[in-house]
């Protein structure tokens, strides 16, 4: 609770202090300040501690050391991308104090999902979370891509609310025993046959959910909305946005569906394969680092996909771990890009010479997510696989994860090849904007926590059993 209020509240507080605040760059430390205390207080919870608001929420919303370690992640995730993107957002437009209050929203309607006990609640973070992004994506108004990328998320998005909520009335009025919003009171103990509306709407918000984490074949918005919105913002969308997906995706899945877990499991597993073969082949392809960033999300998402396959302890822990390795490795690579001229391959050719530091830290950052060994990466693929195993009933799923990630090594590798082992095109501008030694300390940094939590992944583990 502390989160979802603090969040909510600092968001206001950085919308009005625009108003009245002139400088630039000051929003900036006002956010980071603000995100500290936030994380500060959702720890305190998380330790036993009780929640500073004394609200009484009828049950509409659930709290537990899962979903309290989950936002602390999102938190800390969130931290670094202010700490390594926060002065781009000037580059973007005046508004700079209402881009992180936007920012603080999402963060909000991510909390409400990861806490949400009724379809209510979840319909509200999931829009919470949403409705923010298709404002930033459409933030950079002078960029017809970018009004282009906003149009285009907006509709969607707004197309898989709509099919959301069908499968919410679906599901409500299927559930005859019960007359409840309450996902712990629906009643689904109806043996080997579901019943029609039920079932109906079980696929009716298995669609729109899988639209919101960009799972194929429901992923056509990605690489668009990506490639068009500003690429600060890209940045935390590809990340804190998609990760709150998940963990609304796998709360309801658990607690209304669990049950039936075999009568739906085959649609998941479908769609798990798509997204891997999907995001992985089209990634191959690209020659934008920041539309092949967007692919491989996708790509990422089908690794994710195999928590909600599994639905067990290892599945929980290793969404955490995922969950951070994934969001702090994209956030530390986009913070480069955004530094770069040339959003080629071919903009990276040799950057070890100019930029070693850049160079050193954008290679374990590509090296977590293919996930080689000793990255975080690579402990949350190893979680994500033992979940599957497991499961049972899935060798093959997990060949095909372990196929599909050594595809990913192709196009990831080909940006270290261009850093390492090419030379830079005389003709070409391969200058980078305004790299500060405090911005190479804080890429450092940076990679060194994702090789820590490779080497040691009960520092964020642990914390689920509190």
């Amino acid at each position: 609770m502390n989160a979802i209020i603090l969040t909510a509240v600092w968001g206001i507080v950085m919308m009005f202090g625009g108003a009245f605040i002139q400088s630039k760059s000051t929003p900036k430390y006002l956010a980071i300040a603000g995100l500290v205390v936030i994380l500060l207080a959702n720890c305190y919870e998380l330790q036993g501690g009780i929640s500073f608001f004394a609200i009484d929420v009828k049950d509409a919303l659930h709290f537990n050391s899962f979903n309290l370690t989950f936002i602390n992640v999102v938190l800390i995730a969130t931290l670094f991308y202010f700490l390594l993107s926060g002065r781009d957002f000037e580059k973007v437009g005046a508004h700079v104090s209402e881009y992180f209050a936007l920012i603080f929203f999402i963060l909000c309607g991510v909390c409400i999902a990861a806490t949400f006990n009724t379809l209510l609640m979840l319909f509200l973070g999931i829009e919470i979370m949403s409705i923010p992004a298709y404002i930033l994506t459409g933030s950079d108004k002078r960029n017809l891509k970018s009004n282009e990328a906003a149009l285009k998320y907006f509709l969607m998005g707004a197309f898989s609310t709509g099919i959301m909520l069908m499968g919410i009335a679906f599901i409500y009025g299927g559930n005859t025993d019960v007359a409840s919003f309450n996902i712990t009171n629906i009643n689904l103990g109806y043996g080997p046959v579901m019943p029609k509306m039920i079932a109906v709407g079980l696929v009716f918000i298995l669609i729109a959910m899988s639209f919101k984490v960009s799972a194929a074949p429901f992923h056509f918005w990605t690489p668009d909305v990506y490639d068009g919105a500003p690429t600060v913002f890209t940045s935390f969308m590809a990340t804190i946005v998609k990760a709150g997906g998940f963990i609304a995706f796998i709360r309801l899945f658990e607690n209304a569906f669990g049950k039936i877990q075999p009568q739906w499991q085959s649609l998941i597993v479908i769609i798990t394969a798509a997204t891997l073969l999907i995001g992985n082949l089209t990634a191959v392809f690209q020659q934008s680092v920041k539309r092949m960033l967007a692919y491989s999300s996708i790509a990422q998402a089908g690794f994710m996909l195999l928590a909600l396959f599994a639905l067990n302890q290892p599945a929980k822990d290793g969404l955490i771990l995922y969950t951070g390795a994934y969001s702090i490795a994209t956030i530390g690579l986009f913070a480069i890009l955004i530094k770069m001229k040339d959003y080629t391959i071919d903009g990276f050719n040799g950057l070890a010479k100019q930029q070693p530091v850049l160079a050193i830290t954008a290679t374990v950052f590509l090296l977590s997510l293919t996930g080689v060994p000793l990255t975080a990466g690579f402990m949350g693929k190893f979680y994500m696989l033992l979940a599957a195993a497991q499961n049972g009933g899935s060798s093959w799923l997990i060949i095909f994860a372990v196929l599909c990630a050594a595809v990913s090594a192709y196009y990831y590798f080909k940006i270290i090849q261009a850093m390492f082992f090419k030379e830079s095109n005389a003709d070409a501008d391969n200058s980078m904007l305004d790299v500060t030694p405090a911005f190479k300390i804080l890429l450092v940094i940076t990679a060194v926590i994702i090789i820590v939590l490779g080497l040691f992944p009960g520092l964020v583990i642990d914390w689920l059993y509190y």
